[in-house]
């Protein structure tokens, strides 16, 4: 299974609009983020994990050609912004299966209405399949088995995916024990990071490093990552063995 860091940064993006800092100004490549997104695949299925602003570029810059699907996390603008650049692979293959929390679902329909509306519908927009995840029941994409894992993003509900070997986690600021015993000893964990001061929705760097423990995996990738944090570099230094930095165009095989 091959995972592709598609982006890793937080809303805002880096470098930030506007911004002169140290990481902003970095010419590491590593520490130019797009929105957060991922793209995991193999020979049998193709999913794309949240689809914000940054998803036509990411799209082409991964060469990524046919998505048997688009799983959302939940419905903030830097996960969902990106869903009418789903075009290309609508005019390719009909409509695309989007699995979503009812309460993702019935927000992007209001935001992307005719995208999610069948009568009188405008030819040069694209169509999906709306699907529900529901807690505590797992789905597949083609043959591949998926399990949602539930998290909250300060008072808001998200969903987290494990795919196989991999936990797929972002925006993820609490979580009970039940969720996170579906995820221990996964070989890979990615996680959100955010920075290392405290955050009232998103893990900082202890909180994040103190989760790992508990799931225990081989490796974990930590992403969602702010400019305030530091450069790749910098916050490398900082990681124990076995946790390490995802950057944008990264490449795994699991």
């Amino acid at each position: 299974m091959n995972v592709y860091f598609l982006g890793t940064g937080t809303s805002q993006g880096i470098p930030v609009i506007g911004c002169s800092d140290i990481v902003c100004k970095s010419h590491d490549l590593r520490d130019k983020r797009l929105r957060v997104s991922v793209w995991i695949h193999d020979e049998n299925f193709s999913l794309v994990i949240d689809c914000g602003p940054d998803f036509r570029t990411q799209m082409l810059k991964s060469e990524c050609s046919h998505i048997d699907a688009l799983l959302f996390t939940h419905e903030h603008a830097d996960h969902t912004a990106g869903l009418d650049d789903i075009r290309p692979f609508y005019f390719q293959q009909g409509d695309i299966p989007v699995f979503a929390h009812q309460r993702v679902l019935a927000n992007l329909a209001k935001r992307f209405d005719y995208i999610f509306e069948n009568e009188n519908k405008y030819p040069g927009a694209p169509s999906v399949t709306a699907i529900e995840v529901v807690k505590n029941v797992s789905f597949k994409v083609k043959n591949q088995s998926i399990v949602p894992v539930n998290a909250a993003h300060g008072s808001l509900q998200v969903f987290g995916y494990k795919i196989g070997d991999l936990a797929y986690l972002t925006d993820v600021k609490t979580m009970e024990d039940s969720e996170i015993d579906k995820i221990k000893g996964v070989k890979v964990l990615v996680i959100n990071a955010l920075r290392t001061e405290p955050h009232p929705t998103h893990f900082n760097l202890e909180e994040a490093l103190a989760f790992i423990q508990k799931v225990n995996p081989q490796k974990t990738f930590l992403t969602h990552i702010s400019h305030n944090f530091g450069t790749h570099e910098v916050i490398e230094s900082m990681l124990p063995p076995n946790v390490f930095v995802a950057y944008d165009n990264l490449e795994l095989i699991i």
